[in-house]
């Protein structure tokens, strides 16, 4: 395995930020770490990335224990903490084959390697501007260039593309994808859509505890057997109305005259039966099991 937790536990004095956690992450997954705000997940990483020690258990990356065998664990780590701490006044260039160096790369590599991450993080053009003159998603790079710049195993991302704009988002989840294709990625984020287009697994952890460990297919799939039901009409509708469809939980108006029903089972036949019955035009009807969103909500509420 390239990460392996067993029973890991991190107490703040009477707090505990993860209690008794455990899991493993094979070569070339890219794991989604998902949770509130508070539950944990950062803390974990900063375990896995050597940054604080556990209270409790064990981690392993690459078979080292990252307690100790501190050094070797690191070295396998590429690690990018959700502030992304940069030396803003360093120019790209200069801070990369600063970073080769404190990872030990050789001086007669350490040019190699830093153009080899100014191609691979799309910052060539960007490479004699000052850290601090980038935009945020060209910051990101930097900080993804300085992760990977010693070739890790292992890519530990905390909230990369928090603050990014719609383009940038994209660029990044693009670069990320790639990389999970040769390395092993453990990704913290609160976008499901980031989630669901990236991630093979997803782990979702909650007051410190993990409540959820399967595919985001799966935990659709298993969490509730709930069928949302989105139907829009041409003509002004009471929702009222809908509830008297034979298997609706509960409906709502969500604009116009766009609604969304709840349901235990199929039942789109009733739905267009009802449209008959009431001289009713349908304009689109359509139904999905409940998304990921929903799952988080549903395994996080307090």
């Amino acid at each position: 395995m390239s990460v392996k937790v067993q029973g890991l536990t991190k107490m703040y004095g009477e707090q505990k930020a993860i209690d008794n956690i455990s899991f493993e992450v094979k070569p070339g997954e890219v794991l989604g770490f998902l949770g509130p705000n508070g539950a944990g997940k950062s803390t974990t990483m900063k375990i896995l990335s050597g940054f604080i020690p556990q209270t409790t258990g064990k981690a392993f990356v690459c078979d080292f224990d990252v307690e100790k065998n501190s050094l070797k664990a690191r070295s396998k780590v590429g690690y990018l903490p959700e502030n992304n701490p940069l030396y803003t006044d360093m120019y790209v260039k200069e801070f990369l084959l600063f970073v080769a160096g404190l990872n030990g790369i050789k001086h007669k590599h350490r040019k190699s390697r830093m153009e080899e991450m100014l191609e691979v993080t799309g910052l060539k053009s960007e490479m004699n501007k000052k850290i601090g003159a980038l935009s945020k998603g060209y910051r990101q790079r930097v900080g993804l260039a300085q992760a990977l710049i010693h070739d890790p195993e292992v890519l530990i991302l905390d909230e990369p593309t928090s603050g990014l704009d719609p383009n940038q988002l994209v660029e990044i989840r693009n670069l990320i994808r790639e990389l999970g294709k040769e390395k092993t990625v453990i990704l913290s984020t609160h976008i499901m859509q980031e989630v669901q287009a990236l991630c093979h697994r997803v782990i979702i952890i909650n007051k410190g505890k993990i409540v959820a460990n399967d595919t985001a297919e799966n935990l659709q799939r298993t969490t509730s057997n709930e069928i949302i039901v989105k139907v829009s009409f041409k003509e002004s509708v009471n929702e009222k109305l809908l509830m008297q469809i034979e298997g609706v939980k509960n409906a709502r108006n969500v604009g116009a005259n766009n609604f969304e029903m709840n349901s235990d089972a199929d039942i789109q036949e009733k739905v267009f039966r009802f449209a008959v019955e009431n001289k009713l035009t349908i304009l689109s009807l359509q139904q999905e099991k409940q998304n990921l969103e929903e799952v988080f909500r549903q395994l996080t509420k307090s």
